[in-house]
């Protein structure tokens, strides 16, 4: 098995590595008992081997990370925002088609 570039963040390391970095970043915000997380997760770790050195993926785990749900109005999981430039771009909700995360991820790089 391939080792994974998904990165983890938490309160302490989400603005380094999110709203600070120079690339975009797919935030995964999920939780451990969350089946659609599951069934989302292996998508995202193949978009972030994929965009290796011009786009992060990072998750963020909800249940200990309650402020940063908090801090970006988390209602439903999983949750993938698309944040470039210190900004959310996009939020999607629930699970959604690998081909949706490519194409925010694809828009933001063009820009």
């Amino acid at each position: 098995m391939r080792e994974s570039v998904v990165l983890e963040a938490d309160e302490a390391t989400f603005d380094a590595e999110v709203m600070s970095s120079d690339m975009p970043v797919l935030v995964d915000f999920w939780a451990p008992w969350c089946g659609p997380c599951r069934i989302v997760s292996p998508g995202l770790a193949e978009i972030a081997r994929r965009y290796i050195g011009r786009a992060k993926v990072v998750r963020v785990n909800t249940d200990r990370n309650r402020a940063l749900s908090r801090r970006f109005q988390i209602r439903g999981l999983p949750t993938v925002m698309l944040v470039h430039g210190g900004e959310v771009l996009e939020t999607a909700v629930g699970i959604r088609p690998r081909e949706e995360y490519v194409r925010l991820l694809e828009g933001a790089l063009e820009t």
